[in-house]
Parts: structure tokens; sequence; C-alpha cells
């Protein structure tokens, strides 16, 4: 009895020690030929492969956090996340990471933050962040602009970024001085005393000058007498056009620019004239009232004068000069 334990324990022992050969060949074989992986799925489909779960999954988690490195991005939305699940893998095949994080860049969604400044509610422009918006709001407070209290910051998140300007760009945008108190020239008996100097020599040219302005019509009215006219009640051809409208139409700077003569000049009467620089002047004459004296700074559209018949005038009409250097232009070569 004892006999045949001992043979059926023997056989036992040499069967474990089969067997454990066996599972140690076998493992080995499979190491030599396999590698412990994941399979990747993303929405329940295959795309790739990966030896470290860890590593890909915290390259995407930072692409989700910070985009590509570009700046301004809040965040990067991504619908379908990746699934891994262990398997082995032939050790001839090579995984693909990069094309599985390309996968997911794919269907990602970047979003931006910046900030919007804003005027009576309608965005203006964008800057970074919002110490730039901060600076922007406080210089224009700094420099008075008038259109401060209208100044609002908007935080914003958007799939598309916007032009971001510097602090200094913004402010240089945004700034709008606030107007000035508008001098009225004094008037005596009709006639306006004159302040400033003005040019009233019968120098003309019939060329066309480059002016590099662009000029508005001052009024609107019928074209009684063009430039370079003769007339009886002139000494020589005339320097400038006649517009005719009625008494008190309001006279329109025709540029911005200012204002280097204001009060009566003789023939001309009740007069204005405005310097825009590089030696190019716009005279509005035979007004009947001129709201505006020298060394006024005017916008362009400005109400500066009335409509009237001062002077060597035979009825209401604005007498409109373009000069350059003190020669007189026609200027139907700029306007009308």
């Amino acid at each position: 009895m004892f006999k045949k334990i001992m043979i059926h324990t023997r056989r036992g022992i040499k069967f474990l020690v089969l067997f454990i050969i066996a599972s140690f060949l076998i493992v080995g074989a499979v190491a030599f030929l396999y590698k412990p992986t994941y399979s990747v799925y993303i929405n329940n489909e295959q795309v790739g492969y990966t030896e470290n779960r860890t590593e890909l999954q915290h390259r995407i988690n930072n692409y989700i956090d910070n985009g590509e490195d570009k700046g301004n991005v809040a965040f990067v939305q991504v619908a379908n996340l990746p699934e891994y699940k262990l398997c082995l893998l032939k050790k001839n095949i090579v995984t693909n990471d990069d094309q599985i994080f390309d996968k997911i860049k794919e269907e990602g969604i970047t979003y931006y933050r910046y900030y919007a400044i804003t005027e009576s509610q309608e965005e203006k422009l964008y800057v970074s962040s919002f110490e730039e918006a901060e600076n922007v709001v406080n210089q224009l407070k700094e420099k008075n602009s008038s259109n401060i209290e209208n100044m609002a910051i908007v935080e914003k998140y958007e799939t598309d970024l916007k032009e971001l300007l510097s602090a200094e760009e913004a402010v240089s945008k945004l700034y709008t001085e606030s107007p000035k108190l508008i001098q009225v020239a004094k008037k005596s008996t009709g006639k306006y005393e004159a302040t400033g100097t003005v040019d009233t020599s019968l120098t003309t040219s019939t060329a066309k000058a480059n002016i590099g302005i662009n000029l508005i019509r001052p009024v609107s009215g019928v074209i009684t007498s063009r430039f370079g006219a003769g007339s009886s009640i002139r000494r020589s051809s005339h320097t400038g056009l006649d517009i005719a409208t009625s008494t008190g139409t309001p006279v329109a700077a025709a540029a911005s620019g200012t204002v280097t003569f204001s009060g009566y000049k003789g023939s001309y009467g009740n007069m204005l004239v405005i310097s825009h620089g590089n030696g190019i002047q716009t005279y509005y004459c035979h007004c009947s009232k001129l709201y505006v004296s020298a060394g006024t700074n005017v916008s362009q559209g400005q109400k500066i004068a009335a409509v009237g018949s001062t002077g060597n005038s035979t009825g209401p009409h604005l007498h409109l000069e373009v000069r350059v250097n003190g020669v007189a232009y026609n200027p139907q070569n700029y306007v009308y």
C-alpha cells in the first residue's frame, strides 16, 4: 500500500514539474512574441494601440486644458474621450500614439478667452487679458475721454479668436476728445470783428493741385458763379465758387482744421478761413453769422457759420475758395 502511494506521489511530482516547465515555456514564448499593450477606442471605434496609457492620457488632458500652446486658449471641448482595453500585441506591430492624438484633435473644438471693451454696449475692440482691459479704461479716465461713462469690459469665450490689440493701440482707437467750447466771434453792427490773418491776393491757377484731403460740401444749393468767371461787380476773374441758398443756412467745415481768420474782410463780407495743414486752406465768405474765432480747432462737418449776403454780394450765397500756399484753385476739382 505504501509502495503504491510513493509511486503515485513520484508520478504527481513529475507531472507538476512538467506542468511548471511547460508553463514557463509558454509564458516565455508569449513574452518573446507578444507585449502587453492597450487597445484604444473612440466612440466604440478602435483607433490604435498604446503601450503607455498614462502618458497618452496626460497628453490628451494637457491639450484639453491648454490647446496647442496658442495664446488665449480657454479650453478645448472634446466630445468623446478614449477608452482603453488591455491586450497582448505582437512585438512587430507598432503603436500609434501620435495618430490617436491627432484623431482627438480632429474632434476638438477650441474656445478662446479674451476681453471686449464696449461703448454703449457695442463691442469696439479686444484685448488679451482683464488686466489690459482695466489698464485701457483707466488710461481713458486719466485722459478725460468723453466716452468713458459708456465704457464696459466683457469677458468673451468664442471659437474664433478676434484681433487682439495692445493697451496703447486700444487707448488710441477709443479715446474721444471732450468737445471744446465754441468761441463765438465778436459782432459789431452786423460786421464781425476780425481775428487772425488772411491772404486775399488774386493769384489763381487752372491746374489741379493734389491737396491730399477729402472735402465735403459746406452747403447745398445752386451754383450761380463758377471759378474764373468774370463779372461787372468784380475787378478780376472769380477766385472761388458761389453757391446760392437761403440766408441763415448752416455752413459746415469742408474738412477738419484750425480757424486762422474770422471776421469782416471788405468785399468778402463776414469771412472764415480754415487751415488744413500743408498750406491748404478753405475760405467761406459773405456769411451772415460766424460761430468760431481764429485759433479754434474744428472738425469736418461742424457748423461754423450761416449763409448771408454781406460784403460785395447781390444775394444770399456762400463764396467758397480752395487755396494752396495762397494760390486759389477751382473748388469743383475737389467738391460739387
